[in-house]
């Protein structure tokens, strides 16, 4: 089968020549005058506000301009959740996924719905290019857009050289629990995701104004990595699949729908965070949160279990079920078809647990292991089905992550078996069960990358392929013509009858693969999650 070759970010050459211009790059939206900055190849409309973010209350849409609008800088990040484990088996490894795991460089601050518009320098207003949304990742607990203007340059900046102009939109959400509190109160007050809700709102906003930049709102894809995957998942569950018009394509890597329970399964850490914040005595706790001094309400939400530490990823705030955004269990939404048609490519590393699995060291043995498993995973599971898990994922160094490593890596008792079932639970069993649910339905795509495979204990790490700007050309090709085959050669879809993966080894040579590897596992894991969702 001949497959694509590929061109690594981190051997490209300029990919236009440096342009210099003194006439600053200005839009008209509504009734003001939007103007940004330009340089080299792009034009670039930083920190525009579209929703106001009153503390956890739905984002007010900002919908009309006046005057001037001064768009030349990052604008505030969203408050982050502090992460950091001293425990980790290994900090030499911690740091090599820390540089794109890593609390936002911009200024932090509440008031944080912006978004940033990259352009071909010299876009006109009727260019009508595909416009490309990124949605960051980070655990839902960090993350900005801001953290992805290197990568929004190189990638117009790539598609100009390419011939295939596009505009690159990043845009902010509220992560951790200002943007994925979870309770009952919450619940009862509507208040469920509202982080995946200033995404929507985001996605309105470039339907409304993109056209003033050069954009065509009948042409918008959505790509992102992790949680940004994840959140791409579940805008395309949302409202039963039914996009509003708001994109007209999903690339996602390293994400799919995770297994979210319904929103009361939070109520411990909501219970948590009241406590933290000297709320209990409160009428209304949710009230009182509101009202709360930020900085105390951050030291409280840092106290709260992050991806660096011991739970892995079992984490505190992620989306859930709460009957009004996401209205069922991700699964049984994608088992029912209510899920958005329009093209997708989502594909994996091979080695997603990996950096995940650097806190859990006191897990050496099979009994730790298992109750691991049942207390921060599935507390409410019975002894037969963790036993089913405990099969599946053997005490076997060699069955474990990095894969095909034999007996190395093996930096503790439990690392490899942890990293293991961490990456199959939260991302390649979510992205094989979501590519067999729309198989047949749309046209898909997936991919697996063991780049950098024998470099660290790490392997193929998560976050390794956007290091690597491994699908950049892809996504340019994607969101041009609904599809990343490139002229060099073809990506095969992705059918149920032929679940064809794209394959990159450990040197980066493109190959293909079946998407059958641990097959068992995978089938019983998506099964257990229907039953225990975190």
């Amino acid at each position: 089968m001949r497959v694509l070759p590929v061109v690594l970010a981190f051997s490209l050459s300029a990919a236009a020549s440096p342009l210099v211009t003194t006439t600053p790059p200005k839009a008209s939206i509504s009734l003001s005058t939007v103007t940004g900055v330009s340089s080299g190849a792009v034009s670039k409309f930083l920190g525009i506000p579209f929703a106001k973010a009153p503390r956890f209350r739905h984002a007010q849409a900002i919908t009309t301009y006046f005057g001037a609008l001064d768009a030349t800088s990052y604008g505030l990040a969203c408050p982050q959740q502090a992460f950091g484990s001293s425990a980790a088996a290994n900090v030499g490894a911690r740091e090599v996924v820390k540089r794109h795991l890593k609390r936002a460089t911009s200024e932090e601050g509440e008031d944080c719905l912006n978004l940033n518009i990259i352009t071909p320098l010299n876009t006109k207003s009727n260019a009508k290019l595909p416009v490309v949304v990124w949605i960051y990742g980070g655990g839902f607990q960090i993350g900005d857009a801001a953290d992805a203007d290197a990568m929004g340059t190189r990638v117009v900046e790539r598609s100009i050289a390419a011939g295939q102009p596009v505009i690159f939109v990043s845009l902010n959400y509220r992560v951790s629990a200002y943007g994925f509190l979870a309770s009952k109160e919450v619940k009862a007050a509507k208040l469920g995701n509202i982080g995946l809700e200033d995404q929507r709102v985001g996605l309105q906003w470039v339907q409304k104004f993109i056209a003033r930049f050069g954009g065509d709102n009948k042409k918008v894809t959505l790509w992102g990595h992790s949680a940004g995957a994840i959140s791409i998942a579940f805008q395309m569950l949302h409202n039963n699949g039914n996009t509003g018009g708001l994109f007209h394509g999903a690339f996602m890597q390293s994400g799919a729908h995770v297994p979210a329970g319904d929103i009361t399964k939070g109520q411990k850490y909501y219970d948590q965070l009241v406590a933290d914040v000297g709320c209990s005595s409160a009428r209304d706790t949710l009230q009182c949160l509101r009202t709360a001094p930020l900085a105390t309400l951050r030291a409280a939400v840092d106290r709260t279990p992050n991806f660096d530490g011991h739970e892995g990823l079992a984490l505190a705030w992620i989306p859930r079920v709460d009957g009004r955004w996401v209205t069922d269990a991700p699964q049984k939404l994608l088992d029912a078809g209510r899920v958005a048609k329009v093209p997708v490519v989502t594909g994996s590393v091979d080695d997603e647990g990996t950096y995940f699995s650097l806190a859990q060291g006191n897990v050496s043995t099979e009994a730790d292991f298992r109750a691991w498993i049942q207390t921060n995973w599935a507390p409410a599971a019975t002894d037969a089905e963790v036993d089913g898990i405990l099969r599946v994922y053997p005490d076997d160094v060699a069955a474990g992550s990095p894969f095909d490593t034999g007996a190395n890596n093996a930096i503790y008792g439990q690392y490899k078996r942890i990293a293991a079932f961490q990456g199959d639970t939260v991302f390649q069993a979510p992205r094989r069960a979501f590519l067999q649910a729309v198989s047949g339905r749309q046209k898909a795509w997936s991919y697996l990358s063991k780049i950098l495979k024998n470099q660290s204990v790490l392997g193929a790490f998560h976050s390794s392929d956007i290091e690597l700007g491994l699908m950049e050309e892809f996504v340019i090709n994607f969101s041009n013509k609904g599809d990343p085959s490139t002229a060099a050669g073809p990506w095969p879809t992705y059918t149920n009858a032929q679940p064809v993966m794209l394959s990159f080894d450990e040197n980066g040579a493109p190959g293909a693969t079946l998407d059958t590897y641990r097959a068992e596992a995978m089938s019983y894991l998506t099964e257990f999650a229907k039953k225990h969702q975190i």
